[in-house]
């Protein structure tokens, strides 16, 4: 993974506030020149280095924790990650080989537990975590790159991390197709997107816009950690006091080493992902800050590779 450069990862940083933000508004607040700022992005999103893309908001989602046969931790991962339900997949370190989200509708919440995860490639044992509340998600991720002033500039409304659990909503065929566009490319033009659906472009700003505001899609810019110099990389599966799982998770919320945080039902009551920018950092991470002090256990699992992040696959399909 290539380590972005200072202007690439303010850049990248700005996208991750609202991807759907012009170059030149971008180029103001950054205090660039466009034409810079311009190239550059658009050379990061060809590069995949950064990805801007929306998901569509779905009624249930479950972290599932995976044990393989030797041997096979690698095919788990790409297979979970080809799931389009999908929207993570890592292999770890320690006692879980694999870790994946699935996004799904609540009605095949049971099929997808009890006969398509269980049928997954080098599969042993998969214990499922269904996730009660989210503290922050990818979307909301900000590894400190900006000043706060270009930060508040760049804060949009529809790009804020107010991911929740909800039932999908009938839409109209203009609708749905919009938000598919969107998922596939979340910088696409709403000129294009006029084009794809057949309105006009009034139509397709306004449809847009809509869609964003109600929730019906949420956009994220994917970056790795690793290019903005967070190389360390681990779950943390954490046990606390029922009293205490609000106070830990606005906690993890607050911190811009956290990537993703989610209250959780079963035998962890917490589930976070965190960046650090090398060991030490992390342990400072696991035993010293504040909210350490209302966990009963911390069980840590560095990241080894990351197969799928932000529902954007990152590996190509190889065993």
């Amino acid at each position: 993974m290539r380590l972005l450069d200072p202007l690439e990862r303010r850049i990248a940083a700005a996208l991750q506030f609202d991807g759907r933000r012009s170059w030149s508004q971008i180029a103001e607040v950054l205090g660039e020149p466009e034409r810079t700022v311009a190239r550059r992005g658009c050379e990061l999103i060809e590069a995949r280095l950064v990805q801007v893309a929306g998901l569509r908001p779905q009624s249930t989602s479950v972290i599932i924790r995976v044990q393989t046969a030797p041997g096979t931790t690698r095919a788990t991962a790409n297979a979970l990650a080809q799931r389009r339900d999908s929207t993570f997949s890592y292999t770890m370190t320690g006692g879980v080989d694999c870790v994946a989200e699935v996004l799904t509708e609540a009605d095949l919440m049971p099929a997808l537990l009890t006969d398509e995860i269980p049928g997954t490639v080098g599969l042993v044992r998969a214990v499922s975590y269904p996730v009660m509340h989210y503290f922050r998600t990818i979307r909301g991720w900000q590894p400190d790159l900006l000043t706060e002033v270009e930060a508040d500039a760049l804060r949009a409304g529809v790009t804020t991390d107010t991911w929740s659990l909800q039932e999908p909503q009938r839409l109209s065929r203009v609708d749905n197709e919009i938000v598919e566009a969107l998922c596939q490319d979340g910088r696409v033009s709403c000129e294009r997107l006029a084009r794809l659906t057949g309105v006009s472009n009034a139509t397709a700003r306004r449809r847009t816009e809509w869609l964003l505001q109600n929730n019906h899609v949420y956009i994220r810019a994917v970056v790795e950690p690793a290019s903005v110099g967070l190389p360390v990389e681990a779950f943390l599966w954490i046990r606390s006091d029922p009293k205490n799982v609000e106070a830990v998770g606005r906690d993890l919320a607050a911190s811009p080493l956290v990537r993703y945080a989610a209250a959780v039902a079963g035998d962890y009551q917490i589930v976070a992902n965190v960046t650090a920018k090398d060991q030490a950092a992390l342990y400072a991470c696991v035993t010293s800050a504040p909210w350490v002090a209302h966990t009963k256990s911390i069980d840590v699992s560095l990241l080894l590779e990351a197969f799928k992040r932000g529902g954007r696959v990152l590996q190509p399909a190889r065993i």
